[in-house]
């Protein structure tokens, strides 16, 4: 399951979606959350339902769909609709904490059974900084649900309910709360020892922001992003793909220890690498299919 790019698209409109599947992105995200109006939800609903029965054969991206957060008591409705053959994974909003995860654990496991699928098939993302409440409770994620395949964060939703008027400085930098709340979630995922995924880029015009914004996601330890517009997929893709050097180098770092079980360091060119570079190289390679 790759996460490089996921790509959101709204669970109501079928012409977003068909334009999707050739965009190149790892994953699209069917939304039943922000993008569909109140009113337009139980449809929207019964849509998406069609549309993962009819795409339940092999291709080259996932199925995810972010379902509507506990407090809309609109959570249950989506999944009985939507666990069928055919969808990947859950994307699980303004999660609290690890306890929300279990719970959605609990509901799925009978859905699974009742559709034929195998236990475990349906993986979660959380995001997981909605909420006051969420960013307190970040490390109730480890050890990992089953089902965590990461986790993320948003900005959006933790701004309107702390009171905050803005969340970027006038230069583009995230604020002190934000960046606090990336932070965290980048650790939290790597305690849980799943992926961290970083937040939307909102200006779906700006490649060249986004490129450069992806390669600091890439530095600071982050496995892919969130994509609002399809525009964004390729630059995201580019931005967090190991460069032909950075896969020689891995390749050369798993080579070595993998003929020398019994060091701890080696040497390569004049330099020494440990334990914490050959697993870095592993997922170096592991980000790359055929590697």
């Amino acid at each position: 399951m790759k996460l490089t790019s996921l790509l959101f698209v709204p669970a109501d409109s079928e012409r977003k979606f068909v334009k999707a599947q050739g965009i190149g992105a790892d994953g699209l995200i069917l939304d039943l959350e922000d993008s569909v109006a109140p009113p337009n939800k139980a449809a929207a609903r019964d849509t998406l339902a069609g549309w993962i029965a009819d795409h339940a054969g092999p291709r080259d991206w996932d199925l995810w769909v972010r379902i509507n957060p506990f407090d809309t008591g609109l959570t249950e409705a989506d999944l009985r609709a939507i666990v069928r053959p055919g969808l990947d994974g859950i994307m699980l909003p303004k999660a609290d904490g690890g306890q929300d995860l279990a719970r959605l654990g609990r509901l799925l496991d009978p859905l699974e059974a009742a559709a034929g699928m195998a236990p475990g098939t349906v993986r979660v993302i959380v995001v997981a900084t909605e909420t006051p409440a969420a960013m307190f409770n970040l490390a109730s994620y480890s050890p990992a649900h089953p089902r965590l395949a990461a986790l993320t964060w948003g900005a959006e939703d933790l701004s309107a309910v702390i009171g905050a008027t803005a969340n970027k400085e006038p230069g583009g930098d995230w604020t002190a709360p934000y960046q606090l709340a990336r932070s965290l979630c980048l650790m939290a995922a790597a305690n849980a020892g799943v992926p961290a995924l970083d937040t939307l880029y909102s200006d779906f015009r700006d490649d060249d922001g986004l490129r450069a914004a992806c390669r600091i996601s890439r530095r600071d330890g982050f496995l892919g992003r969130l994509a609002i517009h399809p525009a964004q997929v390729a630059g995201i893709n580019a931005a967090f793909a190991p460069s032909d050097e950075d896969l020689a180098l891995a390749r050369r770092i798993v080579a070595a220890f993998d003929e020398n079980p019994g060091l701890g360091t080696i040497g390569i060119d004049g330099k020494m690498y440990d334990i914490p570079h050959l697993k870095a190289a592993r997922r170096t390679l592991a980000s790359v299919d055929g590697a």
